[in-house]
């Protein structure tokens, strides 16, 4: 029985680190190296959690771009080089799994949005 209540325990804690990546139709380990690329290459300027503001005020939070929808539409550009946006935005490419993977993760702040 003690058995039984842990394995009840564990799942209730592990479901919602779980839930958000299944709903956007994404692995875990899409959503976490996503959420890492955010953190190492935008944080600086964009708010890249559900909360807070953004660092850089002309930079938007990425739940608000997230929130817009169209996500799949920044596949082109973060693939190229992207040099629109706020106006101090450095230029910078993602490799097509990296791009997989923070397409990932904004569609899970979407996702967790809802």
């Amino acid at each position: 029985m003690q058995c039984l209540r842990t394995l009840i325990l564990i799942g209730a804690i592990m479901l919602p680190l779980t839930s958000v990546a299944a709903y956007a139709g994404a692995p875990a380990d899409d959503v976490a190296n996503g959420r890492r690329l955010a953190e190492k290459n935008c944080s600086r300027c964009h708010a890249v959690g559900l909360n807070g503001s953004s660092p850089h005020r002309e930079a938007p939070p990425f739940r608000t771009i997230a929130a817009r929808g169209h996500v799949d539409d920044l596949q082109e550009a973060l693939a190229e080089g992207i040099v629109v946006g706020h106006p101090d935005m450095p230029e910078f490419a993602f490799q097509p799994e990296e791009i997989d993977e923070f397409l990932s993760y904004l569609k899970s702040l979407a996702a967790s949005d809802k």
